[in-house]
């Protein structure tokens, strides 16, 4: 990982010799989209209060948000969509990435306690498989208004251990009015246009037995996939100052060490939480080179974001992060793990080939945050909100936005 003060000069040479690179397509349109996602699934759209944005919501995919837009349905889709698998009806092993915004998972992925690994099975991709009922298979409708949705859900599940799980889900999917949003955190609307919308997460053990780290704990995992960008770059804050050590709480060796030119530690502004002199991550989302960040909860800070300068688009994710929580899921690849419970409260993952030569899932980038691990008693419930709002405007609006809620100014993310 790189700080502002070692940035590297090969980098800078490889831009310098290889030239600006292309800037990303349009894209289709919401409308279109929708078009595409009604004539193979069946599709809901529920509109802001105000009229801000819409969302687009398949109950068939666990009601998941498979995109938005700003304004009235006519602009560019923001979401990341899989349109080959969405018109697929056959079912792709390990995974089907058919997209979305917002999508309901639970951990943890990998270790002692894993939900998508079997017992026995070496934690290597050709043995991962997602639950279906978190994957593939639908959530039911229980209400539905012009701006939000609620759905239901009732699965059993065992972990790499042989620990048994049911569990009830409910999931509210709600677009949000944009000034309101807006000003929760602290962003003034004027010069912005923006779509806001949030999905209210439970899991209840509707069990005997409690849930117990022993035998393993599960966690709420929201994950937001949007296209990749040539320059599109993924900030986490840290509430760590920029000379505060990184180690063991921030995770960039995933799926391997994050190489250098793809993560970089930066000087970032007071936030809620952050010294005066706080820091933050930026780290590559251009959909080439599969790897993946987390941050601890004691480093973490409620808000995460991407911002494209091509698309012209800045993404904000906030969540649910209860004072105190230390106990998180640790979702790291293999059956022995030291801390199952020193997992992260936020993750970024960028897309690209599993093996060499291969083909990536998508592309496309993630944000993504987590519940505190659910030790639950039988009939006790654990709730994890998650919000997601894009902004575009002028850029000095779009920059103040970037300044007060990532404390990184648009021109230092750029020049990740």
């Amino acid at each position: 990982m790189r700080t502002k003060q070692s940035r590297s000069v090969a980098r800078l040479a490889i831009l310098t010799a290889t030239g600006a690179l292309a800037a990303c397509g349009a894209g289709p349109t919401f409308r279109e989209d929708v078009e595409f996602l009604k004539a193979h699934r069946e599709t809901l759209v529920l509109t802001a209060p105000d009229g801000s944005g819409k969302v687009a919501v398949v109950p068939e995919f666990q009601g998941r948000v498979m995109t938005s837009t700003i304004g009235d349905g006519t602009g560019r889709s923001l979401g990341f969509l899989k349109h080959e698998r969405i018109a697929a009806r056959d079912l792709l092993p390990g995974m089907n990435p058919y997209g979305g915004e917002d999508r309901f998972w639970l951990g943890p992925e990998g270790g002692p306690f894993s939900i998508y690994f079997a017992p026995g099975k070496e934690q290597v991709i050709a043995h991962w498989q997602v639950p279906p009922a978190i994957d593939s298979e639908p959530f039911s409708l229980a209400a539905l208004d012009a701006s939000s949705a609620r759905f239901t859900r009732r699965a059993t599940l065992t972990n790499a251990s042989g620990t048994k799980f049911d569990v009830g889900i409910e999931r509210e999917v709600a677009v949000l009015d944009r000034a309101a949003a807006l000003r929760a955190l602290g962003i003034e609307p004027a010069g912005l246009q923006a779509v806001a919308f949030e999905s209210r997460n439970t899991i209840t053990n509707r069990g005997t037995a409690p849930w117990t780290k022993r035998g393993g704990l599960l966690s709420i995992w929201i994950l937001g996939m949007f296209p990749p960008g040539d320059h599109c770059t993924v900030v986490v804050p840290l509430a760590l100052s920029l000379d505060q050590p990184t180690a063991g709480l921030v995770n960039d060796s995933y799926f391997g060490t994050v190489p250098a030119d793809r993560l970089e530690r930066v000087p970032a502004g007071p936030l809620v939480q952050m010294p005066p002199e706080g820091s933050a991550l930026l780290f590559r989302a251009d959909g080439r080179y599969r790897s993946k960040i987390g941050v601890r909860p004691e480093a973490a800070q409620p808000v995460l974001g991407s911002w494209d300068p091509d698309r012209e688009v800045l993404t904000l994710v906030t969540y649910t992060k209860p004072d105190g929580a230390r106990a998180y899921v640790n979702s790291t690849w293999g059956a022995a793990q030291p801390e199952p419970y020193g997992g992260d409260v936020v993750n970024s993952y960028n897309d690209g080939p599993s093996v060499p030569g291969g083909e990536p899932f998508g592309p496309f980038h993630e944000l993504e945050t987590s519940s505190p691990a659910a030790e639950l008693a039988p009939g006790a419930s654990l709730r994890h909100d998650h919000r997601t709002i894009h902004l575009s405007g002028s850029r000095a609006a779009l920059d103040r936005a970037a300044r007060r809620t990532l404390g990184v100014s648009l021109d230092e993310i750029e020049r990740q």
